[in-house]
Parts: C-alpha cells; structure tokens; sequence
C-alpha cells in the first residue's frame, strides 16, 4: 500500500462491526502494550477497532485516520506510542474527539520520552495522557468506557459491574503461605 492510498480498513481480528473506539499505535511492537486496552473493550463488549498508524512513517495515513473518525462513527481514539511519541498529538489536532494517549515503555528511557511527549501538548490540542505501559492502556480503556457509558446506560451497568468485581477480588487482610 502507497502512502498515497485510501485509509486501510481495519481487519485485525480485534476489529469488530461498527467501531465506538478507535485504537492505534505506531507500529507492531507497541501491540504488547496495547493489548490490554483491546482486552478491556472486548471484556466490556464495547465495538473497537485496531490499527497501526504511524505518525512518522505514515503521516498520511494517520492524516485520513483522524479526520474521518467521527464521520465512521468512533466517539474515542487512544493512541500508543513510544519514543519521540507524535501520534496521540498529531491524532489529537486531526479530530475533535477525545484522544486519550498511552506512552510505550521505551528501551533507551523506560517510557519517560513517551509520557513527557504526550503530555506536554500545547493549550488548544489536549490529550488525556494515562500511565506509562500496560496500565496506561487498561486505564485508557476504562476511560474511554466511562465516556460512552455517559450515553450509554447498558454500558454503564457493564462498567459498574467490571469495576466491583474488582473491588471484590482485593482481599480484607494479608495472607501467608501457610493459609
């Protein structure tokens, strides 16, 4: 595919029929880490879809991603990157939907590059900047949740649900290895 050509459709197997959120990263090995705010989604059955979308090596593509997001449908996008971590930002000033960034952990500086790339945006261009790596991404997702749970109460019974389970799994007291 050309950079030139028209915005891939999404066919991962994680891309499900009419899409709420979009998530995108910057190339396949950020997929470790945005996993986890694909599980979440599909767990919460809320419609997502997943591509890798460079801001670098496919600026166009990126470009068309987020002017026509809204017009598909998405109501979020998050969006991962490491290093120099231009795609939540550059995403963010393509589309008036809320763009929730996650920074990739980075080899050269453990995702500190990523975190303080997203979340230094200037005033006019917000992005929601979560938690470095796979928490990042969790919380991206739950985020997003809560946003479309404002419109939608089945989705909000289903987040209220996923977020007691949580509560009930942490114990009252500290176990030992004997108990």
């Amino acid at each position: 595919m050309s950079e030139t050509s028209p915005l891939p459709a999404a066919t991962s197997q994680t891309t499900t029929p009419d899409p709420k959120v979009g998530i995108i990263m910057g190339s396949q090995s950020d997929w470790d880490t945005m996993r986890h705010a694909d599980a979440i989604l599909t767990e919460l059955e809320i419609p997502h879809e997943t591509l890798i979308v460079s801001a670098h090596r496919t600026p166009d593509r990126l470009a068309d991603y987020a002017k026509s997001a809204a017009g598909r449908g998405l109501s979020v996008i998050i969006a991962g990157a490491g290093g120099a971590a231009h795609l939540p930002g550059m995403c963010a000033a393509w589309t008036r939907l809320p763009v929730l960034g996650v920074p990739v952990e980075s080899r050269a500086l453990k995702g500190m590059d990523s975190l303080l790339s997203i979340v230094q945006m200037p005033g006019g261009i917000p992005v929601g900047t979560l938690a470095i790596g796979s928490s990042g991404a969790k919380n991206a997702a739950l985020l997003a949740a809560a946003i479309l749970a404002l419109q939608e109460p089945e989705l909000a019974a289903r987040l209220e649900a996923w977020r007691a389970l949580q509560t009930a799994s942490v114990a009252n007291t500290p176990m030992t290895d004997e108990e």
